[in-house]
């Protein structure tokens, strides 16, 4: 059996963005790549966070409406012009649009594994990092979906092969292991060597179970004269 990796599914040709990136390049990263969000990197490469068009929207969505211009504010715009800056001092930027701290996996992680993270923190995709959180790479839904889309009899093959090791020799033709649209069930004869969650976890290390159930079926009756 083989379990598939964060590392063996990811894109390693990232679109990313500092903290100082303006809105404009946002926008324009976006649209020319595609992308509905990209990780935030400091000077060092390390993940600081994550921006995404829904943090744009939301911007736009409450950005103040146009307020009164005064003496003071014009002065101010030409003091900045003199010195050289261009920029507008409300003018949003990647770091202060992102989310952080950013949701990240190393590439050594299952990838069923950071599907249930994915699920959990409600995000679409995770910044792959080294062991010194420098970006190396990016998982999205897609790419971990893709694993999940094995055949029930590829996950039954593998299942079978899973939890009959972990089953004693005497009884291990009793273990019966079914599969439908990859949720397993497992019936194995009650026995005290036998470690029911020891074989539910074993299933659900196979890239391909959505699904889990499982439970002991009765001894054989012994006859009377026994």
């Amino acid at each position: 059996m083989r379990t598939r990796t964060v590392g063996e599914v990811m894109s390693d040709g990232v679109v990313r963005a500092r903290p100082g990136t303006s809105f404009k390049e946002l926008t324009r990263l976006f649209s020319t790549h595609r992308i509905s969000g990209l990780p935030v990197v400091d000077d060092d490469g390390k993940v600081v966070g994550v921006v995404s068009r829904t943090d744009l929207t939301r911007r736009r969505a409450a950005r103040p409406a146009r307020t009164r211009t005064t003496m003071a504010g014009v002065f101010a715009r030409w003091g900045r012009r003199a010195r050289g800056d261009r920029s507008s001092p409300y003018a949003p930027t990647a770091g202060t649009l992102m989310t952080t701290p950013a949701v990240t996996v190393h590439p050594e992680q299952r990838v069923a594994d950071a599907a249930r993270v994915m699920q959990r923190c409600r995000v679409d995709r995770l910044p792959v990092v080294d062991e010194e959180d420098r970006l190396i790479g990016i998982a999205t839904r897609r790419d971990l979906l893709g694993v999940f889309l094995r055949t029930d009899d590829d996950v039954l093959r593998d299942v079978t092969h899973a939890v009959r090791t972990l089953v004693p020799l005497p009884v291990r033709d009793g273990v019966r292991v079914r599969v439908r649209d990859g949720v397993v069930r497992l019936e194995f004869p009650a026995h005290e060597d036998i470690d029911a969650t020891a074989l539910a976890r074993a299933a659900w290390r196979v890239d391909g179970v959505v699904g889990v159930v499982h439970g002991s079926t009765a001894p054989p009756a012994r006859s009377p004269g026994a």
